[in-house]
Order: C-alpha cells, then sequence, then structure tokens
C-alpha cells in the first residue's frame, strides 16, 4: 500500500432558491441617484418554510409591517428552507446580497446583517464567512465558533440576550463576545436580566440600533 497524489479540479453549479420579503426607504428613487444603507436580517428557525408571512413574525418584519417607526434602509429579509439552517446558507444569503446590490441602488460601504436565534448563529456565520462585507453586525440570542472571531475583529458588533435564555444559553453570546475582545475586537455586547429567549423584541423595538448600525461604514481587514 502506497500513498498516491491526486487533485481534484470540478466546476459545480448551485441552484439557489431564497424567498425574501423587501422594503425600499420611502424616499427611495428609482432613478437610483442615491445610494442607501441596507440591512439583511434572518429570521429564527420557527419561521422556516414556504409561508413569507411567518418572517412578519418577528424582528424587523415586523417593526415594518407593523410601522413601529420609519427604517432609512433598504431591508432584505429572506426565508430559509424548512429543511435548512441559516450557517448552511451563507453562500446562497452572500449570492442575495449581491442579487440586490445589482437591481437597487445600494450603499455597498453600509450593508449590515442582524438576526435572531437561529437568525443570530447565521449573523455570526456570515460575517466570519465574508469578513469584508459588512458595515457592522447585530446578532441577537445566537452563537457560533469564537476561534473565528479574529477574523471580524475590525467588524463593529453590538451582541444581544436574555440573561434567563432556555433555548439558547446566555453563554453562547458570552463565549463569542469574550473571544472578540481578546482579539481588541470591537464590540458592544446588552443582556436583558429579565429576559428569557425573547431577547429580539426590545432589540428590535429600539431606534438606537439603527442609530447604531448607521455609524458604521465597512472596513476592509
Amino acid at each position: 500500500m502506497s500513498l498516491q497524489k491526486r487533485q481534484l479540479s470540478k466546476e459545480v453549479v448551485k441552484k439557489i432558491d431564497l424567498k425574501y420579503l423587501l422594503s425600499l426607504p420611502a424616499e427611495y428613487n428609482e432613478k437610483k441617484t442615491d445610494k442607501w444603507p441596507l440591512i439583511l436580517f434572518l429570521h429564527g428557525a420557527g419561521e422556516r418554510g414556504e409561508n413569507l408571512d411567518q418572517v412578519k413574525v418577528n424582528g424587523i418584519p415586523k417593526v415594518i409591517e407593523e410601522k413601529t417607526f420609519d427604517l432609512p434602509f433598504i431591508t432584505v429579509s429572506p426565508q430559509c428552507p424548512r429543511d435548512s439552517y441559516w450557517p448552511l446558507q451563507v453562500d446562497s444569503l452572500n449570492e442575495l446580497l449581491n442579487t440586490i446590490c445589482e437591481e437597487y441602488s445600494v450603499d455597498e460601504d453600509r450593508i449590515y446583517v442582524t438576526g435572531l436565534s437561529m437568525g443570530g448563529y447565521g449573523t455570526w456565520q456570515l460575517a466570519v464567512s465574508y469578513p469584508n462585507r459588512f458595515a457592522a453586525i447585530a446578532p441577537v440570542c445566537g452563537g457560533g465558533i469564537p476561534h473565528l472571531m479574529p477574523f471580524i475583529r475590525h467588524v463593529p458588533v453590538w451582541a444581544f440576550h436574555g440573561a434567563k435564555d432556555d433555548i439558547v444559553p446566555l453563554y453562547k453570546s458570552d463565549e463569542m463576545v469574550d473571544a472578540l475582545k481578546a482579539c481588541k475586537g470591537n464590540v458592544r455586547y446588552t443582556v436583558y436580566p429579565e429576559a428569557n429567549h425573547d431577547s429580539w423584541t426590545e432589540t428590535y423595538n429600539n431606534e438606537e440600533l439603527y442609530t447604531w448600525l448607521l455609524q458604521h461604514k465597512r472596513i476592509k481587514s
């Protein structure tokens, strides 16, 4: 028996099929004379499937649907396939962003990603997979792989979690934030002392989050 050197070289074509909700600012100009910031919102596991109305249940689509306040962003809220998971869809999400940037007047230096629960995990994973794409990220009650945090130490992060979360334990965000601090990352962390898994309602109803996002432009590593 001997070891033989081999190489695989093969072009793979992947079909991407993502439904999504799109919202344009009231002042959006179809002539594309102005560039607009964009928020990509990733929902939780319970909103997976084929019914896009489910995506409106929580988070940014709910804020828009209920007209809580005006958001000066292009917002894109895709729906994860029922049998999948956002961290497995990062390449598809990146292609969705490419398409939106081609079709709409997007300021590519002001693209932000945020998500809750499964979407929080997706936020972390998308950022480390494409560390030069985002101006800032805001994962809510998510988690990820702490040792990958050096890849996004240049990306401003505001993480949120409920101290009493019994679905995604608080330590999942703790370890990501600690890893960012250890590599001198730009991180802000809000823990709601009395919140269980729903740390997203207070987060997305807080206009300070959107003001904070707009303070940041993309910094490439």
